[in-house]
């Protein structure tokens, strides 16, 4: 089945409706893969989620982390660990194996909090861009007090290609950007954006991990990206020329490989190309 389904997840707190968009090969015949956005809501993954699904013999589920994207957020489920859990329990819902975990800034913290669970069920994930260490030296940049012009200078290599005007979003565009905000605000913690114990959990991932990183991102810089690779177990580190902090929104098409070829090398079953 492909489109958007929605699902009823029980965790040991209570349940969460998670809403999940499904695209590509049927269930079986494409390798699969879990796209986690970041604090810009489900719209900074879509279209690459489509390209992946269009290009490649993928099957890419995109889900809606609760509170973003007008979906609803239990209050609580207010942390990074507690949404790898239900991330987890997706998987094992689906009845997913094999799957690559992609994850970029807030969602690449989600994806190693999933690896860091261990589950069988994951094959390789790969981190863009992300957030969630605590790097001594390489502070995450404070966005929250930034307008959309501010935070565009320091997210992309070229902003001039993504401005756009506040005052042309309807009330219901400008609602949900306001709940984005205050659900990456819960999320982020009481640490800017780090859980302090996430480094030494890390050291215990078996996963493969690529670490991909835009190295024009002045939200978190190319050092804080090649800590992140250092703290997985044989993780590689690859810079991305010529893009920011979401390359899967800047430059698709030069990432698309990236992230295929290395989801491709590390398969247990490789799908028909």
């Amino acid at each position: 089945m492909t489109g958007t389904t929605s699902h009823t997840l029980s965790l040991a707190q209570g349940d969460v409706d998670l809403t999940i968009d499904v695209q590509g090969r049927p269930q079986g015949e494409g390798h699969p893969f879990l796209l986690l956005h970041g604090g810009g809501g489900p719209q900074t993954v879509a279209l690459f989620a489509g390209l992946l699904a269009e290009q490649r013999p993928a099957r890419v589920i995109t889900p809606v982390h609760p509170g973003f994207g007008g979906a609803a957020r239990p209050t609580w489920l207010t942390d990074v660990p507690t949404l790898a859990q239900l991330y987890a329990q997706l998987l094992d819902t689906l009845g997913l194996e094999d799957v690559t975990v992609v994850g970029n800034s807030i969602g690449g913290w989600i994806a190693a909090e999933l690896a860091a669970l261990g589950s069988d069920r994951i094959s390789s994930i790969v981190l863009v861009n992300a957030v969630g260490i605590q790097v001594p030296g390489h502070p995450v940049a404070d966005t929250f007090p930034l307008s959309p012009g501010e935070l565009a200078q320091l997210s992309f290599h070229d902003p001039s290609k993504f401005r756009f005007d506040p005052s042309t979003l309807s009330d219901a565009q400008r609602a949900v950007m306001v709940a984005n905000r205050a659900a990456l605000e819960v999320y982020s913690g009481p640490n800017a954006m780090a859980d302090p114990t996430l480094l030494e959990r890390l050291a215990k991932v078996t996963h493969p991990t690529l670490v991909a990183w835009g190295e024009s991102d002045q939200v978190v810089d190319a050092d804080y990206g090649r800590a992140w690779a250092d703290a997985v177990p044989g993780a590689r580190f690859e810079l991305l020329p010529g893009t920011g902090h979401m390359p899967q929104v800047e430059t698709p098409a030069e990432f698309l490989p990236v992230v295929w070829d290395f989801a491709d090398a590390h398969a247990t079953n490789r799908p028909t190309h």
